[in-house]
């Protein structure tokens, strides 16, 4: 089989499409790139998701912890305090047990067992309590002048909100959240080996990396090719980023424009 024979089969394998079983023996460079490459859709799909949906939860509830309503603010600091608190790989097996009876009561939540929709609830809960500490403090580090020069304009809640508080505070947060981006998607790659099943292996990057380790033992080779599909993924995260942060901070003068420092989380 050729390597653009190979690529037609399993290019999209990891989603249902293609050759169904799985190479058994005789193992190409071709085939472990094109696959771990197919299995890469789930990780780009469960990060994309959960970082667009998280991001407004995000806000949400950094807004509650900053509120002064004691009914609006304990909510929102313990939903940061419980997800940010325990291990993402716990949440994903109590999440999985709780969604498994659910679907015992109620069968309308049969596709919370699934990874596809179970684990991406999980992903963006996650990820917004992390980015709502993060907006949190970037929120408190708003300067006072600048909330002062909007009162004097006469903007008030809000309007003030909208126009002058909230790009504020994303001018703030953005390196922080760029970081808390990159780590999301190197966090998917816990999905698929967690309590969540892989339906007719189907799974993620890292779900073929370890099938050819185990079929080859020699783990020097495909993870080293995931390592490489990640890293492309990272430089992707941090270009279009760095993109967003130059437009947040293109009042300022260069001088006092600020690069983004990119520092992944390697253990939360």
């Amino acid at each position: 089989m050729s390597c653009l024979e190979t690529i037609a089969d399993y290019s999209l394998r990891s989603i249902g499409i293609g050759e169904r079983l799985l190479p058994r023996e005789d193992f190409t460079l071709c085939q472990q790139f094109t696959l771990i490459g197919s299995g890469m859709l789930w990780n780009i799909y469960f990060g994309v998701l959960a970082l667009c949906a998280g991001f407004f939860l995000a806000v949400s509830v950094a807004v509650g912890k900053a509120s002064h309503i004691k009914a609006i603010r304990k909510p929102a600091e313990w939903f940061i305090f419980v997800f940010r608190g325990s291990p993402l790989f716990v949440q994903f097996f109590f999440a999985y047990f709780l969604f498994l009876s659910l679907k015992q009561s109620v069968p309308f939540f049969s596709p919370l067992t699934s990874a596809w929709l179970g684990a991406l609830v999980v992903l963006f809960l996650n990820t917004a309590a992390y980015s709502g500490e993060i907006f949190y403090g970037a929120l408190q580090s708003v300067p006072k002048g600048d909330l002062e020069a909007a009162d004097a304009y006469g903007l008030t809640g809000w309007a003030r909100f909208r126009r002058v508080t909230f790009p504020t505070m994303l001018r703030l947060a953005w390196p922080a959240y760029t970081n808390e981006a990159i780590f999301l998607f190197h966090a998917t790659t816990l999905v698929f080996f967690s309590g969540f099943p892989t339906l007719k292996q189907q799974g993620d990057a890292l779900y073929y990396a370890s099938y050819f380790a185990d079929k080859t033992f020699n783990p020097f080779v495909p993870y080293p090719i995931l390592a490489f599909y990640f890293i492309l993924l990272t430089l992707t995260v941090i270009a279009g980023f760095g993109l967003i942060n130059r437009r947040l901070n293109r009042h300022l003068p260069h001088t006092r424009r600020k690069k983004l420092k990119i520092r992944p989380q390697i253990i939360r």
